[in-house]
């Protein structure tokens, strides 16, 4: 089994490592090559059916084969994933790429937020699992640069994608998320995203789904976003998770909460390791009130604050 190697390192993932045979690295997936040389982004080349079809078949093999990782949902490396699941994953990459192409042509957006629907969480009133930050690269194509848990695990590395790894996922709802941040935050954040120390400055490894949106035990995907945008607007002052979580404060970031009660509390700590709760204040915990960070309640801060425009959404058109 192909290890699944974290870009907190900055290596390429599995599916970028098998595309390297049809492409160049982390430039290309094999479902984006089709033999042909010239990254593409990952994403399949439209019109071309035949191309694609070969292309998903290709990608269905890494999928059955690596052993990979999510923004907090737990694995089953046994569990096959279907040629229409990598077929939509790969259609809504390349139709998100042609959006914020048309975002860079029409305004020269070169970084946005960029949020998937990998869970059901309605229940929660929450309609977006996961985000990470897509920047348009200086030879082109775009990347996205996010935090992943490892399986089920307790630890969640850094990783640089491409889009179509992006979407490469049992997706809930076949449905991107963009918000464009103002210019000022675009280039503080793209210096950051194209710098892998500094992409990984704020990097924990210890990996919560739920971890306390002030804590530092633990740090989940959303919450590394966040932090890394407070890195990137203070580089000369922010050190540290503490100070980024202080500025976040003084913006008037609010965290999500969630009310969970005592039994299903109970049965995702038995049950996951990837989810903790003992970094949160007792008083909280105890009153059934689990503050996080998620995709919708920085979507609607840092449109609040006009750090990024309102978000508009790309959907799964099959093509």
């Amino acid at each position: 089994m192909m290890k699944y190697n974290p870009l907190s390192r900055f290596a390429a993932s599995p599916f970028s490592l098998r595309a390297a045979r049809y492409g160049k690295g982390d430039d290309a997936l094999a479902a984006g090559r089709c033999g042909r040389p010239r990254p593409l982004l990952g994403i399949p080349r439209l019109g071309r059916a035949s191309c694609v079809r070969w292309c998903v078949v290709l990608i269905a093999t890494a999928l059955m084969t690596a052993a990979p990782a999510h923004a907090g949902r737990a694995c089953d490396a046994r569990k096959p994933v279907s040629p229409q699941v990598v077929e939509r994953g790969m259609a809504l990459a390349a139709q998100t790429s042609q959006a914020l192409d048309a975002e860079h042509a029409r305004s020269g957006t070169r970084v946005v937020v960029l949020g998937r629907a990998g869970q059901d969480l309605g229940k929660y009133g929450l309609r977006y699992s996961h985000l990470g930050w897509a920047y348009k690269t200086t030879e082109g194509p775009w990347r996205v640069t996010h935090k992943l848990n490892d399986c089920g695990t307790a630890l969640g590395h850094v990783y640089r994608q491409g889009l179509g790894e992006f979407f490469l996922d049992d997706l809930w709802r076949f449905e991107a998320v963009v918000a464009v941040p103002s210019a000022a935050v675009q280039a503080q954040l793209w210096s950051v995203l194209a710098d892998n120390a500094r992409a990984k400055a704020l990097h924990t490894p210890h990996y919560s789904m739920v971890s306390y949106v002030w804590g530092q035990k633990y740090q989940q995907s959303n919450q590394w976003a966040i932090e890394t945008l407070a890195a990137a607007m203070e580089p000369t002052t922010i050190r540290t998770r503490e100070q980024a979580q202080a500025w976040l404060r003084f913006k008037g970031y609010e965290p999500t909460t969630l009310r969970l009660g005592p039994l299903t509390r109970l049965g995702g700590r038995v049950g996951s390791a990837n989810i903790a709760f003992d970094d949160h204040p007792s008083d909280k915990r105890y009153s059934d009130r689990i503050e996080t960070v998620t995709v919708d309640s920085v979507l609607a801060w840092m449109q609040r604050t006009q750090l990024a425009a309102a978000p508009f959404t790309v959907l799964y058109q099959k093509q």
